[in-house]
């Protein structure tokens, strides 16, 4: 009874959810996605890091779509990425995942389970690495300092 309901409310010459297609995004466009959602969100990067780039796994989800009453497709997202140092890596990992889960499920429609982020490399900025020594600056040897 309810699916004559269902059909009564269908504009006439509608198909039924049910029985229309369906719409598949292929695992390396979703992993453009994430990739593109990752760079939006890791903020300006050392001129010397790599570009983010992503690897997605699409698997069938357990839910279903109310609408479609077909499955979900889930995207298990990895993302890599290299971050400037100092700074904040875990409110900038955070801050990945949130952008890719809400990217990928809006522009896919799948449902985003995982968003794994790697920091692959950290680059020191060139105010740190002054600071620390580093780039030509010669600083104290080891055996200067010493109480005897």
């Amino acid at each position: 009874m309810s699916t004559e309901a269902g059909a009564a409310r269908l504009p006439a010459g509608a198909v039924p959810p049910a029985e229309r297609g369906a719409t598949t995004v292929a695992d390396r466009v979703v992993a453009k996605i994430a990739a593109q959602a990752a760079r939006e969100a890791a903020g300006p990067l050392p001129p010397d890091a790599a570009r983010p780039h992503a690897t997605v796994v699409v698997r069938p989800h357990a839910r279903h779509r109310p609408d479609v009453g077909a499955p979900l497709d889930a995207a298990h997202v990895h993302v890599h990425l290299e971050l400037g140092y100092p700074g904040d890596i875990g409110s900038r990992c955070r801050e990945v995942r949130r952008h890719v889960t809400e990217r990928v499920g809006t522009l896919t429609g799948m449902a985003v389970p995982e968003v794994a982020v790697r920091v692959e490399r950290l680059h020191p900025t060139a105010a740190h690495g002054a600071a620390h020594g580093k780039a030509g600056d010669v600083g104290p040897g080891p055996a200067q300092g010493r109480i005897r």
